[in-house]
């Protein structure tokens, strides 16, 4: 049985795992984000080196935010400032000497869905990922679309809001999915700038008020699902996927998901050019926080196999 590293950078940790080859989490564990770039990659090969140590690793497998290119090259990093413009498969391979494959990390939870999770079986989906700001993966024909740039999928960066609302005095990134749609960019972002109480860090609480009935609370989350409903409703008319699946920490949320349903709901009821076609079903992704250690071992395998 062959082992793997999974590592998936995330902006506050990086989680890894010791995968086998049928896609088994054997252990796994965190450690915290630096700022730093170099600090990361010297943790990197501290947590390879360790697992070296207990058993003979193939291949490793690195799920990372930001524009990635099929040669490891970074063209933007997310939050890590430090990897733009740098070769991440270089940079660890001089370092572990092990076989290295980089994905972006919302590709690398599309093909987690299609390998261990809800995905199983289709051919044309996408895997959007909602947190800090919006990312997402693209299926077509069983194949991760990357676009002529490497950045296909990024739904975030796309327009949420109607032309009337956009003001004149505004960059144009402020009526973007990823200020609008994601839980800090859109729902917390709302809530902070319409309330006069303590600024708010955890979405998990706007729901909490908007259950004691306060207004702004519902207000927010009615501005959250609707930039949200636009824009995959616009994703589901040029793309028609099979199925939409919804990851991040607030996908693990029953009121969430209800939330976002009814609101698709309403506005295709209020769009008689879409009334009775039948749209994809949105779903919460299955493997939520190892998706992106799977989903990464999934492309070292792929990558590795003759």
């Amino acid at each position: 049985m062959k082992n793997y590293i999974g590592l998936d950078i995330g902006g506050t940790s990086i989680k890894y795992g010791l995968v086998d080859e049928a896609g088994k989490i054997i252990e796994k564990d965190r450690i915290r984000t630096s700022a730093d770039g170099e600090e990361i990659l010297r943790n990197i090969e501290m947590i390879v080196s360790q697992f070296k140590s207990e058993t003979p690793i193939t291949a490793i497998g690195v799920s990372a935010p930001g524009i990635v290119q099929r040669n490891g090259f970074m063209t933007t990093g997310g939050a890590i400032r430090d990897f733009y413009g740098i070769n991440l498969k270089e940079e660890i391979e001089k370092r572990v000497e092990i076989p290295t494959v980089i994905e972006n990390d919302a590709n690398a939870a599309a093909f987690a869905e299609q390998w261990q999770g809800n995905a199983v079986g289709l051919h044309n989906y996408y895997c959007m990922v909602i947190g800090t700001g919006i990312g997402g993966g693209l299926i077509i024909n069983d194949q991760i679309y990357r676009g002529g740039n490497g950045m296909a999928g990024e739904l975030g960066m796309m327009s949420a809001m109607d032309v009337k609302d956009i003001q004149q005095d505004h960059h144009l990134e402020y009526n973007s999915l990823n200020y609008t749609g994601a839980t800090v960019g859109g729902l917390l972002r709302y809530y902070n700038a319409h309330s006069h109480k303590p600024e708010l860090t955890d979405a998990r609480v706007v729901y909490e008020l908007a259950g004691q009935k306060d207004e702004t609370a519902q207000a927010s989350l009615d501005f959250f699902y609707t930039a949200l409903a636009k824009g995959i409703i616009d994703l589901m008319v040029v793309l028609d996927p099979e199925v939409v699946l919804i990851g991040g920490g607030i996908s693990a949320n029953p009121q969430f998901i209800d939330g976002l349903h009814a609101k698709i709901a309403d506005l295709k009821s209020r769009n008689q050019d879409i009334q009775g076609l039948t749209f994809a079903p949105v779903k919460p992704a299955k493997l939520r926080n190892d998706a992106g250690i799977i989903g990464a071992v999934y492309r070292a395998i792929q990558i590795g196999q003759p």
